[in-house]
């Protein structure tokens, strides 16, 4: 692992009606609340398997949640708040803090891409240590990691979250900035009933229909 690599875990609190709302129709709101928090068990697991220097679990909308507060007990885990602001600039807000931190390099993802395992976290490093910027591309169009080695806030002010021209834009947005962006194998995040299937093998009840 390259020295001084810093990893953010930026999550919600599993509260139900509040988390993985999509999929509130196919798992209702306590069915989607819990996923959720399986979810962040399994991001917080990999990310501190990987070995980076420091691991950091920012949250919204606070840090009282039962869950959140047993993930801060995690030996070598930090906790902070994500804060105000839409979701760019509470990404880059995480970002930057880790950067004037003096981290060489600082990456952040959510907990929607159960795939995004300890190798692919250290593998998005590795790629970090030669770029300027790193993505992990998710399948519907956004992204499940973005890793940078300076503040690049064109990055994420003014961009249209939640939407298929994500990644797209977060390229182009690179390419105007000088950035050297180097992308890694795209990942399936669970966002919509139908990405259920993409869940690890055992996580739906018995009977649960997904896809629908």
């Amino acid at each position: 692992m390259p020295p001084r690599f810093h990893l953010t875990v930026l999550a919600k609190a599993p509260v139900p009606g509040r988390a993985k709302t999509r999929l509130i129709p196919a798992l209702g709101a306590d069915g989607a609340a819990a996923l959720a928090e399986r979810l962040l068990d399994l991001a917080l697991d990999q990310a501190l398997a990987a070995g980076f220097d420091t691991v950091e679990l920012c949250v919204t909308p606070d840090a009282d949640h039962p869950a959140v507060q047993r993930q801060a007990a995690r030996p070598g885990l930090r906790l902070s708040l994500q804060g105000e602001g839409d979701l760019g600039a509470r990404m880059a807000r995480a970002l930057d803090r880790a950067l004037a931190g003096g981290a060489a390099g600082a990456l952040l993802i959510g907990t929607d891409a159960p795939a995004l395992d300890a190798a692919r976290l250290r593998a998005a490093a590795q790629a970090l240590a030669q770029a300027d910027a790193v993505t992990v591309p998710a399948h519907d169009g956004g992204y499940a990691l973005i890793g940078l080695r300076r503040p690049a806030p064109a990055l994420f002010e003014g961009m249209a979250w939640s939407t298929a021209g994500v990644l797209a834009a977060t390229r182009a947005r690179a390419a105007a900035a000088g950035l050297r962006l180097a992308e890694l194998a795209p990942l399936h995040d669970i966002d919509e009933p139908a990405d259920l299937v993409h869940l690890p093998p055992g996580w739906l009840p018995a009977g649960r229909e997904v896809g629908a």
